[in-house]
């Protein structure tokens, strides 16, 4: 039987509009769904490391005096690091002022905190876009999982605040955009860099050669040039100038150490690699992307920083501690999606030809398996698995000591504090680190001798180490027994009484 719709024109039919997509499922949500996820595990590591006494003054606490500074309309000045000791004159990065408006809303360590949080999450949404697009959605889920929970990233979420966090989602839009052939637009997202840290000019640099071989030849050499300039003027010229030693503070660290610059080019290559830390890091920084990144043109704009790491003669450069690796996570996982989306290119090109399938879609399949295998081989040897770690969720008596006698130094007081309490004072004391040691990095402040009077109103001093301490080993800046020297020092020379004494935390006060 014809119904009345049977009879009426094809045209004059009408056709159900397609069921709208929920707004969880929309391709544009992933990205954010995964930036906001991400900050929530990041800052949730950050805030509760801080929660535990974990965070420390060199170097959130020197940070917080630094924007604490920028939102009172002041220079950044910090006390941390020695009287008058203008910050500017130890990195160069003024980008930190952007951060002024959200302290003055919030001043406590916690803004700084959850700021990089975010900083480090939005990185994400460019890598896990692009992904998506080249790649497909689960493609784009495995990107993102391994951007978020990889080393490089865990570390710098768990270690304090840096500058670099600002540079983390900058360079990551900025390698999205070269992967589209938006040259302008890349070099606008990476140009900020030359004012986050003296180094990231080169990183500039190298985004520059990238886009002069690739494509806008005359842009791609002019950033380069203001690039590297960027970065010398910086370190000879600005650096000095703010310095209370008029010179560059870290210069050391890349000290002639085969007596004439023509020996110590002739030794880079092989004291890159040498002692054996430095090829093991070299491997890790690229084993989260199971090393494709290597393959991609991408993985030059890594060069300037391995560069420095490798031939910095300061250990710390060379392992997977701290921050230094988290400007390089972005790279490897462009250069991941770099690979795979090529490879996925040329395979459509000879199906179309050969009028047939090829492998490359079960190729792009295991290499995404093995990234997925190579981050959840590496998540519990780095910071992320603390989540999951009894003493993270425990407040131990020696925690509630510590917080008890930090509430009874008044809100402007000045402060000499332990490294690990000093963070949690910065906010509304002016704080130096007790016992206070030479801001010239050159003396060894181990041996240094007598330190001079103390001059702060308090000292709190813990004399109990941290649970989890993978920051830096043993007591800092001094032995332990010449910090408690200094402490009895300060009450039978220097005029100082006894406030308080619990379960290793020591509060004095200097008598009136």
């Amino acid at each position: 039987m014809r119904t009345m719709t049977d009879k009426l024109p094809v045209e004059s039919q009408t056709v159900a509009p397609p069921a709208p997509i929920p707004w969880y499922r929309r391709p544009a949500v992933l990205p954010w769904a995964w930036a906001a996820g991400l900050c929530l595990l990041y800052a949730t590591v950050a805030v509760r490391r801080h929660q535990l006494l974990r965070t420390t003054g060199y170097d959130l606490g020197i940070f917080e005096q630094a924007v604490r500074a920028y939102a009172e309309l002041r220079a950044p000045v910090v006390p941390l690091r020695g009287p008058g000791f203008h910050l500017l004159g130890d990195h160069f990065h003024p980008l930190l002022a952007a951060l002024a408006p959200l302290y003055r809303l919030w001043p406590s360590p916690l803004c700084l905190l959850v700021a990089q949080s975010a900083l480090l999450a939005l990185a994400v949404v460019p890598l896990a876009r692009w992904a998506r697009r080249a790649l497909g959605v689960r493609a784009a889920h495995v990107v993102a999982a391994g951007y978020g929970l990889s080393w490089g990233i865990a570390s710098a979420a768990a270690f304090d605040f840096h500058e670099v966090a600002l540079a983390v989602p900058l360079l990551a839009f900025s390698l999205e955009a070269l992967a589209h052939r938006r040259w302008g637009a890349a070099v606008a997202w990476a140009a900020p860099l030359l004012l986050i840290k003296e180094d990231l000019g080169l990183t500039l640099a190298a985004v520059g050669v990238y886009v002069a071989v690739k494509g806008a030849r005359r842009l791609g050499i002019v950033t380069a040039v203001v690039g590297t300039l960027g970065s010398l003027i910086e370190i000879k010229l600005l650096l000095p100038a703010f310095n209370p030693g008029g010179d560059y503070a870290h210069g050391g660290n890349l000290g002639d150490g085969h007596g004439s610059l023509l020996s110590t080019l002739a030794h880079a290559p092989l004291d890159a690699l040498r002692p054996d830390v430095k090829a093991l890091t070299l491997i890790l920084v690229f084993a989260p992307s199971a090393l494709l990144a290597l393959r991609s043109p991408l993985a030059m704009i890594a060069v300037p920083t391995l560069a420095w790491r490798m031939v910095s003669e300061n250990p710390f450069h060379w392992g997977t501690a701290y921050h230094y690796s988290a400007i390089l996570m972005p790279v490897v996982f462009a250069g991941l999606v770099d690979v795979l989306s090529a490879e996925r290119a040329a395979d459509a090109e000879k199906a179309a030809e050969a009028g047939r399938a090829t492998r490359s879609a079960r190729n792009v399949r295991a290499s995404l398996a093995t990234v997925l295998v190579v981050t959840a081989v590496m998540l519990p040897s780095f910071p992320l698995a603390q989540l999951v770690q009894r003493p993270t969720w425990r407040t131990t008596p020696h925690i509630e000591a510590a917080r008890a006698l930090l509430a009874r130094v008044p809100d402007g007081a000045t402060v000499a504090a332990s490294n690990r309490l000093a963070p949690q004072l910065t906010s509304r004391c002016e704080v130096v680190i007790f016992p206070t040691f030479p801001v010239d990095s050159r003396i060894d402040r181990r041996e240094s001798g007598p330190l001079p009077a103390p001059t702060a109103e308090w000292i709190v001093y813990d004399a109990v180490p941290p649970e989890a301490w993978p920051q830096k080993s043993g007591p800092w800046p001094y032995p332990v027994e010449q910090q408690e020297a200094e402490l009895r020092a300060a009450r039978e020379k220097h005029g100082y009484e006894l406030v308080a004494a619990r379960d290793g935390v020591t509060l004095l006060r200097r008598a009136r």
